[in-house]
Formats: C-alpha cells, sequence, structure tokens
C-alpha cells in the first residue's frame, strides 16, 4: 500500500483542531492505520495546543504526516524557534507541559528540529504494520493470505518455482478466487448477488468489531 506523505497548512486557534483530528482520522482510515487513530488525534491536538499556548493564537502552522518505517510520524511545523516545548509531569496540577506529557506517554519518541527558519515538533507512534509498505495483519488478512497461497499454488505448473505475489498479481489472484466461489454458489443453487451482499455484511460487521478492539 502506498501511504504518500502529506502537509496542511493551519492556523493555530482551538477550533482548528477539531478539524486537524477529522482530517486525520480519515487519512489513516485510507492507509489501514485505524489502530493508532486515537493515539495520533491526541498527539496533534497537544503539538497544536502547544503552538498555541506558547507562541501564540494566530500563528501559521503546518501539520505534516508521513511514515518512517513501520511508525507513523506527525509533525507541526511553526516559525518560532526560541518556544521549545515543556516536558513535566502529567500528574502534576500546572498546566504548562502537560500536553507534551501526554505525548510522551502514548509515543515511541518524540523530539525537537530547529531549521533556519522554523521549529519542527514531531512524535513517532508504533503501528501494527507489517512492513512499511503493507498492513496490518489480522486473523481475516492471514486467513486471505493462506488462501491466496494455496490458490497461486494450485495454478503454477508442475516444475516451475513460486514466487511471493505482487500486490497487483495478488489483487488479480484474489479476483479470480472471488469469481471461482461465485461460481460455485450458482453451481449449487445460490444467487450470487445476494452471496457478495451476505459477505459484504459480513465483512463490515467484522470490520467494525476490529476498530472498536484496536
Amino acid at each position: 500500500m502506498s501511504r504518500k506523505p502529506w502537509e496542511l497548512a493551519f492556523t493555530a486557534e482551538p477550533a482548528e483542531v477539531a478539524a486537524l483530528r477529522r482530517i486525520l482520522r480519515l487519512e489513516l482510515g485510507m492507509w489501514g492505520l485505524h489502530d493508532v487513530v486515537d493515539e495520533a488525534q491526541l498527539c496533534v491536538s497537544e503539538l497544536v495546543a502547544n503552538v498555541i499556548t506558547h507562541v501564540g493564537t494566530g500563528t501559521p502552522a503546518t501539520l505534516a504526516v508521513s511514515m518512517k518505517g513501520t511508525h507513523l510520524r506527525i509533525e507541526v511545523h511553526d516559525p518560532d524557534t526560541r518556544a521549545l516545548p515543556v516536558l513535566r509531569d502529567a500528574s502534576t496540577d500546572a498546566e504548562e507541559g502537560r500536553g507534551m506529557a501526554l505525548v510522551d506517554a502514548v509515543a515511541d519518541r518524540w523530539g525537537v528540529l530547529l531549521c533556519p527558519d522554523r521549529k519542527v515538533t514531531w512524535c513517532e507512534l508504533a503501528t501494527k504494520l507489517t512492513g512499511p509498505g503493507g498492513h496490518v495483519r489480522t486473523p481475516g488478512v492471514a486467513r486471505a493470505e493462506a488462501l491466496l497461497d494455496s490458490y497461486t499454488a494450485a495454478h503454477v505448473p508442475l516444475g516451475v518455482g513460486t514466487r511471493r505475489l505482487t500486490s497487483a498479481a495478488a489483487e488479480d489472484t484474489a479476483i479470480a478466487a472471488i469469481a471461482d466461489f461465485l461460481h460455485w454458489f450458482r453451481a449449487h443453487g445460490r444467487d450470487a448477488d445476494d452471496m457478495l451482499d451476505r459477505a459484504q455484511m459480513r465483512f463490515e460487521a467484522e470490520h467494525a468489531v476490529l476498530r472498536q478492539g484496536s
């Protein structure tokens, strides 16, 4: 799966936080990273709040999101290289620095990068990805991969060595397998469209459970 880095310019104001959180949730959903949505949203909220508190409301800033290996990297850029984040114990009564303590608690690592014209406060979250361009491995995905492996092996001529499927080849194989199952349903007197609808309903129900548990 391709997960291209993206950036979004915004104005550091409390009203912007909710919009940034919504956009992040949508983007991570398209990346298949539902398991880190809550933590990522918390980090964005606190990094933006840090800019509002220590640099000032109305500061032009940028949210940048990318992958670093199997980690999700979140950056917030602002133009003030003097106001550095403060880390304090989240259990203390002082409000200042508690936001970065929350980031420190949920992120694998975080830091600050000082550039000539800006400051970059970043954090990285571990994901359940199997590889940088891979996917989150769930029981359903594991069963599908095993089925694809056996399906591919059954269609490889004797004496020809097998190799790992490319993404495009895997998609073609999966589609061929689905088509074969539809033929099987029709041969047994079942309606193919009805079977697809039932499969879609089951997929959506299982997907909802996985999202609730992540």
